[in-house]
Order: structure tokens, then sequence, then C-alpha cells
């Protein structure tokens, strides 16, 4: 186990963010973990301390990036109950747990690229569009691509009526397609998930490509969500798979 754990952090290990406990908020740190060989499945790790309580928490999410839904079984999530236990104990629980599904669908093998980053801290850049090269290469190699995400009031569910005024969902569009212009459709909300809590915003935070031998390549669209919180907003993460 110690060696799976280890192997899954140096994937990503300059990518991973560090969340804390701070006094705006829980925003979630995130971790790329990979996809299988052929692209259909991606995995990444959300990981903190939670807002209020102060317990540590990890949720290891398994996508199956052709139906854009969880793996049956899946998300793994541990919370440990107890504000003295550490954040790196959560997160070795989760990755317990999930390493049957990482190994049998070799997502250690297929980290994919992490092309195109927009934390929350980042102050000058667009939170609602992303325009990227889908390899990392230098001199650069191919043509750009564009995501832009756009916000839009939804029904309130009953549980959020009482806590905010207006709940939120999202549309994305990819916008240009290897330099080209395009409008296409690539997710619409239509009601408020209950896994998002009461969301009241959104950022586009960021891509990871795979580009499997012989098939499509597949990005994976890195959603922010923003929802009510006991400090301040919290932020937690879903990916929406991209067939560009």
């Amino acid at each position: 186990m110690k060696g799976l754990w280890g192997s899954l952090a140096g994937l990503t290990a300059g990518f991973a963010l560090a969340a804390t406990s701070a006094a705006a908020g829980d925003i979630a740190g995130f971790r790329s973990i990979g996809f299988s060989g052929d692209g259909k499945i991606y995995a990444f790790e959300e990981y903190g301390i939670q807002d209020g309580s102060g317990f540590p928490y990890s949720n290891i999410y398994f996508l199956d990036t052709v139906k854009d839904a969880y793996l049956p079984g899946t998300p793994v999530r541990v919370r440990i109950d107890d504000e003295q236990a550490g954040l790196g104990a959560a997160r070795a629980e989760a990755a317990r747990k999930a390493s049957p599904l990482i190994e049998s669908n070799g997502l250690a093998d297929e980290p994919g690229q992490v092309v195109t980053f927009n934390p929350t801290t980042e102050v000058d850049s667009d939170p609602h569009r992303l325009r990227y090269l889908p390899f990392p290469s230098d001199p650069p190699f191919g043509k750009p691509y564009a995501l832009v995400l756009e916000e839009y009031a939804l029904p309130s569910p009953s549980a959020c009526k009482d806590i905010v005024e207006e709940v939120r969902g999202f549309r994305l569009r990819l916008t240009e397609r290897d330099g080209a212009a395009v409008d296409d459709l690539v997710h619409e909300d239509d009601h408020l998930p209950a896994s998002r809590n009461c969301a009241t915003g959104y950022r586009l935070a960021g891509v990871v490509t795979h580009t499997p031998p012989g098939a499509p390549p597949v990005h994976m669209a890195l959603v922010l969500v923003l929802s009510f919180g006991f400090e301040g907003r919290d932020g937690r993460w879903i990916a929406v798979p991209v067939h560009p």
C-alpha cells in the first residue's frame, strides 16, 4: 500500500493544491490520478479539511468518460470525524479503498497531461474561459482549443430555499477546435444535482488531456463548484468529458 500511495502521489505532486481550513471557506485540493488506456475511465481526488467541523476528508471519483457518469460503487468517500486527525490519514484510507479500481484499470500508467490550470488564486485570468494546446511541447505542437462556461439560475431545491437566494447551473461549450471556430455544446444543466449542495457559482479550472493509441482524444474539463459554506463558499470538483 505504501508503494501504491507513493506512486500515485508522484503522478501529480507538482499539481496538487494544499487545502487548509482557512477562514474563507473550504476550497478542496485537487489531484489528477489518470485514465484507462482506452480513455474510457478517468479518476481524480479532491481533499481537504471540512469547513466548520475541521474534519479531514478525501473523495476519489471514477468517471465513465463515454456515459459521463460515475462508475458503479463510486465515488470513494472518506471523512474522519475527528478534528485532531491528520489529512494524510484520510487520503491514505481513500487511496486504500480506491486501489483495486485504480490497479484493475491501469490508471497509474496513463496519467494524461494537465495542459491548463486556473485555480481560485489566479487573479488575472478569466474564470469562465480557457484556451489551450492539447499537447505539452516546446516548440508548441498543434493548434488551440477553447472552452467557455456560462452560468445561469436554476429552480432552487427545497433544501436550498432558506439558505441561498439563488442556485446556479452551468453550460459548457467548445468554441475552438484545432484552431478553428466551432460552437459545440458539451454540457448543459436542466436541474441542480444534489451532489453539488447549494451551488452558487462555478470556475472553469483546468483541462487534462489523454490521447489513446488508435482512439479519439479525451479532454477532461475541470470545473470547481462553489457552494454555500460555513465560513464562506466551499469549492468541490467535477470533471466533464469533452470529445473534441
